[in-house]
């Protein structure tokens, strides 16, 4: 991402310390009323203080307004968007993103990148014309999120983001969470995470598709990346239209494989694969009942929230399944396909799709997270969303289990092996 120096937004943590004795609030915070019964963090809270004019604007819109008339010509640089994580000199911010292993926790960064990338899309699409009606803007998908190195909680963090393409009525954001230890200078070498969201904006009145501001890359390094996301653009519009390049007979061939163990499973318990265990002895389930805490500036469920509660599941689901300690290593998908709303009970339902026994850098678990909205009175079960992790075992747990081998996955029906051919077929179009 471009080295230019966007404003950078501080955050601050939102719990009193035990130690001060104070009860006034830092000068630069304000009461966490402001959002009163909406979902907050650090972040949230961060960004409303520094874009409270644009939020209130979004929280209560003006009646009868006219849409946009015009669309704008922005540039990246116009986007771009900094907060910082002052972790080296603020105890209670430290303790609040403190994992067990002295490293972030990565299920509330998931949420704060997904805050920020809301952000900066409101920038990018804001035309500053308060008799305007504002788009609605949410989150589509989550393209990939990759951790790069370990991110300590006791180091300064900071996360930059800015829109790099934009469609008709869509755009992604590329964020980087950069963090630098004490031996290195180099930029390139200090980037822990990387993360792509894609959003898309819809007329706030009529909830129809809605253009939003054209994006116009100046340097070289954000035509390149404006290049690479128009290229993911495409692909994506490939896969919904169900391209196939493969016969059936050639899929056929595949899930037969996959399901040839699976079939012993069944047929021949006692003389199954040591080695192995069905798709459904991985799974693990929670529920929730949707809360008003949880709710963003639209009233829908928060996205970063989703993506929390999923990656928790997801890293039970690997642990369990492994017998140590997972660790984290990306986000392959997330599909946002339909809207959560207050007071919906929702479902997670997890489960190990494959495993990769064979890498280099140790062992790879793919977990599979699917939510789904239930409405018990209607008898009815909708997919809300669906979201795709990978992880390995972490180095120093694995270093304590001499010969430690994870088990292969296989389905035991043709529905599952499905699944682990659509997944094991996106990662390869990704590559």
């Amino acid at each position: 991402m471009e080295p230019s120096s966007p404003h950078t937004i501080p955050v601050f943590a939102t719990l009193a310390s035990p130690y001060d004795s104070s009860t006034q609030i830092n000068g630069f915070r304000k009461p966490i009323s402001l959002w009163p019964g909406m979902y907050h963090s650090p972040v949230t809270i961060a960004l409303w203080e520094t874009r409270s004019r644009t939020f209130e604007r979004l929280l209560d819109p003006p009646k009868d307004a006219p849409p946009q008339s015009e669309l704008l010509v922005r540039t990246p640089s116009q986007s771009r968007t900094s907060i910082l994580y002052s972790f080296s000199s603020d105890y209670i911010l430290r303790e609040q993103y403190r994992d067990p292993w002295n490293e972030v926790r990565i299920g509330k960064l998931l949420e704060d990148l997904d805050a920020l990338a809301g952000t900066i899309s409101v920038k990018h699409c804001s035309d500053e014309d308060s008799t305007t009606r504002p788009l609605l803007l949410v989150t589509a998908s989550v393209d990939k999120i990759v951790l790069k190195k370990p991110i300590s909680v006791d180091i300064d963090l900071k996360i930059v983001g800015t829109v790099i393409w934009v469609g008709s009525s869509s755009m992604e954001i590329q964020l980087e969470v950069i963090q630098l230890s004490g031996e290195e200078s180099n930029a390139t070498n200090s980037v822990a995470l990387t993360a792509n969201f894609i959003f898309v904006a819809r007329d706030s009145k009529t909830h129809k598709a809605a253009l939003v501001n054209r994006l116009s890359p100046e340097t070289d390094r954000e035509k390149l990346l404006f290049k690479e996301a128009e290229a993911r653009s495409k692909l994506r519009k490939r896969k919904s239209v169900g391209e196939r390049k493969e016969t059936d007979d050639g899929i056929a061939k595949r899930l037969n494989e996959l399901l040839a163990e699976g079939r012993i499973f069944s047929d021949m318990p006692a003389l199954a694969d040591r080695n192995s265990i069905l798709l459904r002895d991985t799974r693990l389930e929670n529920s929730l009942i949707c809360q008003p805490q949880q709710r963003n500036i639209h009233g829908r469920i928060f996205g970063g929230f989703l993506l929390h509660r999923a990656f928790e599941l997801a890293f039970s689901t690997a642990y369990a399944f492994a017998g140590l300690v997972p660790c984290f290593l990306e986000v392959d998908h997330v599909d946002f396909l339909r809207p959560v709303d207050v007071g919906d009970f929702l479902r997670f339902k997890s489960c190990v799709l494959y495993t990769e026994q064979e890498k280099p850098d140790g062992p790879l678990i793919n977990v599979e997270v699917v939510a789904h909205v239930t409405r018990p009175e209607l008898r009815s079960s909708e997919v809300s969303n669906t979201f795709y992790f990978t992880f390995t075992v972490r180095p120093e747990a694995k270093a304590l289990e001499d010969g430690f081998r994870i088990r292969n996955v296989v389905p035991a029906t043709e529905e599952e092996a499905r699944r682990i051919l659509e997944r094991m077929d996106a990662e390869t179009l990704q590559l």
